[in-house]
């Protein structure tokens, strides 16, 4: 059988990885260990990632995280409190203690993560049409004419694709206006209302309000002697930040202050009235003329230097991405695709895919590299995820453990954003920042795009591979030593084990685990495994076995199964934050439990409405005792249905 963690000497090992006097807080959800640290750098990084019984590490929202896994990570807390002395805290105080110790640059950082990332999907979605409408209308890309021109007949069809395109971009504010009320504690309906107001059509188009200013044509309103510009804020981003961060603060304000019916009335019109003033008098023009000032000097920046700028952009964007700074471009991006005509198109968009698939390529070069089972498993799935445009697992995964494949990566992804930029290389929409790219580039500027990325890959790839062939050779013994000890082991982790099918534990769509928001189980740092978007908030046992997990928080379940299988269930992500409200368990810890059994119950929307994700997800976290663990293509699945067949090593099977 595998031997049994022992729980004191890891956190001893973890205590003094961490360096003395270093740890400031301590929490611990359903499988790693979230701490909050003095100095990131004064961590042994190397003796973390070397430990046997750690499954990873990274940092997210201030805290520095170890992943150790369930079932063993309750008690590795209690003990690495008890050898540390830090004073155990709940997570909301974790939170706020991490916030203490994030830089004021991150946390705005973090504001701006945390407001952009629900809208992707809308923004993607107009992206991506905006690239049809402009395969279908762009001259140049099958020839001399467009395709519209070459058959009239799809005419209307390019114009309806170029409404659907242009209405999450024409109507920014109110999604902005939503997401960031919903995000500073106020109404997001709210938001969306004062969203609105900026782009109402009485006003001056958005897009005309500097001309409007030049040529005197500006109408203003009197108000008591105040000249008020009537503008619209179409295409704009910090002025409906500042506006929703305006109208939650007053709502906030008189809903503590006003009671009962008087605030159920007059706070929502109170908030709304105070806000529309300041915005349109004082707050949206200097907003609106710090938000120009910087699009116009990174347009500036690059129009001047040109390839150059491009390629010092390129260079460094990996590193941005390390501190979350990226999470500020879409509202750069935004802003230079609302005005495409003065702007010339997003040049961020072209420099982000070059230095995504610059660190992919670097990652799949350690794939055949090394020989380390667990780093080749985490490096195949990071690498194509880094591809598509998600490269936080493989920086934070493989590339900066090892360091050289992260700076061969950064100056691959220069040298071709260089040359993107001196063939004038732009996007004309959102899109995924990869190799698939292509669809949101201008067109004209479709082949010189896909041979920028080829340049980037093919560099990362090959001075990776080249230089890390000598720099992680090993002994001509050792691999025959490690064999051997790996046979040993594989002995005792495959005791017991059995083929098995695993069913579904919720009903919903299924997902791959590597389009989760979490690196820990979108990366496979935990195992194998599907996500299920859930519709319905029950949750059942996916097999025959014996609960050796269950917590205070009600979020996550452990089983071992009958036939060897460990399997998790997470409900969420970073759901440990609610302390249980809206989940309720029926069951207890050493239960035994039969395949379709109730485990519990969670409240979906009020997982939503508290800003979390409701994913699922089924993982089985001893992956390595397996031959093979397949989970199902994405479809809709129901209780009962088999989502994941586990296969043991050969002559193992029952």
């Amino acid at each position: 059988m595998e031997e049994l963690m022992n729980h004191k000497e890891v956190a001893n090992r973890v205590a003094k990885a961490l360096g003395e006097d270093n740890l400031v807080a301590a929490a611990h959800c359903a499988t790693r260990l979230r701490l909050v640290v003095k100095d990131t750098a004064k961590i042994d990084q190397v003796a973390l990632d070397d430990d046997p019984d750690l499954k990873g590490t990274f940092e997210a929202n201030g805290q520095y995280q170890i992943i150790v896994g369930p079932g063993d990570v309750n008690t590795v807390y209690k003990e690495l409190v008890a050898i540390t002395g830090v004073g155990e805290v709940s997570k909301d105080e974790l939170k706020e203690v991490a916030g203490k110790e994030t830089n004021p640059v991150m946390k705005l950082i973090k504001v701006l993560s945390d407001i952009f990332v629900p809208l992707i999907p809308a923004l993607v979605a107009g992206g991506l049409l905006m690239a049809l409408n402009n395969v279908l209308t762009g001259a140049g890309l099958f020839g001399p004419q467009s395709v519209v021109e070459m058959y009239p007949g799809i005419k209307g069809f390019a114009e309806i694709v170029n409404l659907m395109a242009s209405a999450p971009f024409a109507f920014l504010p109110i999604l902005i206006g939503f997401s960031a009320t919903k995000r500073f504690g106020g109404n997001p309906y709210l938001g969306a209302a004062a969203g609105m107001m900026l782009v109402m059509p009485s006003l001056v188009n958005g897009y005309g309000v500097a001309e409007a200013l030049a040529s005197h044509k500006m109408p203003y309103w009197d108000v008591f002697g105040f000249k008020i510009a009537q503008a619209g804020y179409q295409g704009q981003v910090l002025p409906v930040i500042g506006v929703a961060w305006i109208l939650a603060t007053l709502e906030k304000f008189f809903h503590k202050h006003l009671k009962n019916a008087i605030d159920f009335t007059f706070t929502p019109m109170l908030a709304v009235i105070i806000t529309g003033f300041v915005t349109f008098a004082i707050v949206g023009p200097v907003l609106r003329a710090v938000s120009n000032g910087m699009t116009d000097g990174l347009v500036w920046l690059v129009n001047t230097l040109g390839g150059f700028g491009y390629g010092i952009f390129g260079g460094v964007y990996s590193a941005i991405v390390l501190t979350g700074l990226h999470q500020s471009f879409p509202a750069i991006e935004t802003t230079l695709l609302a005005d495409i005509a003065k702007t010339g198109g997003d040049f961020i968009f072209p420099i982000a895919a070059a230095a995504n698939v610059a660190q992919g390529a670097a990652t799949f070069a350690i794939f055949f590299l090394t020989k380390n089972d667990k780093q080749k498993a985490l490096a195949s799935s990071s690498a194509f995820s880094a591809m598509l445009g998600i490269t936080e697992p493989a920086m934070f995964g493989v590339n900066l453990k090892l360091k050289f494949p992260f700076f061969i990566a950064l100056g691959s992804a220069g040298i071709a954003s260089a040359f993107m930029g001196f063939l004038g290389v732009r996007g004309a929409s959102l899109g995924p920042a990869g190799v698939i790219g292509f669809i949101a580039i201008k067109a004209g500027s479709h082949m010189m795009f896909m041979v920028g990325i080829l340049i980037s890959f093919v560099l990362a790839f090959v001075v990776t591979y080249i230089y890390g062939k000598n720099r992680m050779a090993v002994p001509a013994n050792a691999e025959t030593q490690d064999t051997t000890a790996q046979d040993i082991n594989t002995v005792q982790e495959h005791a017991g084990i059995s083929d098995e099918e695993l069913v579904a534990p919720v009903a919903g769509a299924a997902i791959q685990l590597s389009e989760t928001k979490d690196p820990v189980f979108s990366s496979g740092l935990m195992g194998n495994g599907i996500a299920i978007e859930p519709t319905v908030g029950k949750i059942y046992a996916p097999a025959d076995g014996t609960l050796t997990v269950t917590n205070n928080s009600k979020h996550a379940y452990g089983l071992l199964t009958n036939k060897g299988a460990e399997v998790l269930l997470h409900i969420g992500i970073d759901t440990v934050q609610m302390d249980g409200d809206g989940f309720e368990t029926s069951v207890n810890q050493g239960q035994v439990v039969k395949k379709g059994d109730l485990l519990g119950t969670f409240d979906i929307q009020k997982i939503k409405d508290r800003g979390y994700e409701a994913t699922v997800m089924v993982i089985v976290t001893n992956t390595t005792s397996f031959a093979q663990v397949q989970g199902i293509d994405n479809q809709d699945v129901v209780v009962g249905q088999t989502i994941i067949g586990t296969t043991a090593p050969t002559g193992e099977n029952a």
